[in-house]
């Protein structure tokens, strides 16, 4: 095998790549980038068993041939490279990377003994733009729980059915949903892990070229294509908790206000509990304004927010942190808050996109 190829285009692709590799294993294989050379172009391919990604290069082979090789070690080398070409050259199990001044050896691996992708294949492809995915991931994957006794939990509702895609993620403590309409001859009920989702969201915002994202899924396992990438996860088995029966529908009090200005008196009360085992805020709804008050031992803070309010007076406590995961988000200048009791669920969601839902739970206020 001998390739030349830009040390700049190299680079970002075993950045790329590098995502999919294992940190976690003994296995040695698991730890290599799986490098094709062939036609004019290298394929990278990466997988640690549970997420696979594989990127083709550009690159002028002047002759073909495979190996396996330590991601990570591979990846620096390159990485700090001069910006020119660089030659790589197979012999036997080893491999010489020449740039202008500069020469590595690495021992590589036999590629036999690299795991394969699996095949995804489906007739039924699902087609979305990718900011439009690149959305309903962030503004979901963080409510995903990392409660290993809930391994569904661990991952995102992916759902298609009667014209709508939907994404949802629960941590028992709230819920994010998404949902935009799709034209789709299929529909879907998958599960699909947060750290894929998560790779995949890098990769999308990584290129700022606009384009749309292929989708295919088995039973088993999802495949993205986006450009010259692939990213292929496997799926969650288990059943998913209804969320739809979670949702509240009605509500007593509603409240509309700026989203900057309550993320800020958030973010600004919390500092006083941020430091403590005390996490909890007290909100304090009457007449034009909200009240957020925060106490310790020793230190307190109150901040006022100007509202609409529609309903009766309530006074309820939150974690302040589940406030700021979801105004982050949320794209739109104001947010409706819609609540019950101080013990019942709180829904938030955009003034002006019904399409977007947040519940979280309140919590109990200590003397």
């Amino acid at each position: 095998m001998k390739i030349i190829v830009e040390q700049n285009k190299l680079a970002k692709a075993l950045n790329i790549v590098l995502k999919a590799i294992s940190t976690r294993t003994t296995i040695e294989i698991l730890k290599c980038i799986y490098i094709d050379a062939h036609d004019d172009s290298i394929t990278l391919i990466s997988n640690d068993l549970n997420i696979g990604i594989e990127m083709t290069v550009p690159a002028d082979v002047v002759e073909p041939g495979k190996i396996a090789i330590d991601g990570r070690i591979f990846s620096e080398i390159v990485k700090k490279l001069p910006n020119e070409s660089i030659a790589i050259t197979k012999k036997d199990n080893k491999i010489h990377i020449n740039c202008i001044n500069s020469d590595f050896y690495l021992t590589g691996h036999d590629p036999a003994e690299f795991p394969e992708l699996p095949i995804v294949s489906n007739d039924q492809k699902i087609v979305v733009d990718k900011y439009v995915l690149a959305d309903m991931i962030s503004q979901t994957i963080f409510a995903t729980s990392h409660d290993e006794n809930r391994p569904i939990l661990n991952g995102a509702l992916f759902d298609i059915s009667n014209g709508k895609m939907t994404m949802v993620a629960i941590d028992l403590y709230r819920v994010a949903l998404k949902k935009i309409n799709i034209i789709s001859k299929t529909d879907c009920h998958l599960v699909i892990p947060a750290k894929a989702l998560n790779e995949l969201l890098k990769i999308i915002l990584a290129d700022n070229q606009n384009m749309q994202i292929s989708i295919l899924h088995t039973n088993k396992y999802i495949k993205y294509s986006i450009g010259d990438v692939v990213l292929i996860a496997r799926l969650l088995e288990g059943n998913f908790i209804n969320y739809e029966k979670i949702i509240p529908t009605d509500y007593k009090t509603k409240v509309i206000c700026s989203k900057t200005e309550l993320y800020q008196a958030i973010d600004r009360a919390s500092l006083i509990v941020n430091q403590t085992k005390n996490t909890s805020l007290l909100f304090e709804i009457k007449d034009d304004y909200l009240n957020i008050t925060s106490n310790t031992d020793n230190r307190s803070a109150k901040e006022k927010v100007n509202i609409e309010l529609e309903g009766p007076n309530l006074k309820i406590g939150f974690n302040p942190k589940y406030w700021l995961d979801v105004l982050k988000v949320i794209e739109q200048d104001n947010v409706v808050i819609e609540m019950t009791t101080s013990t019942s669920p709180c829904i938030v969601k955009s003034q002006d996109d019904d399409n977007y839902i947040y519940l979280l739970l309140p919590i109990r206020i200590p003397n």
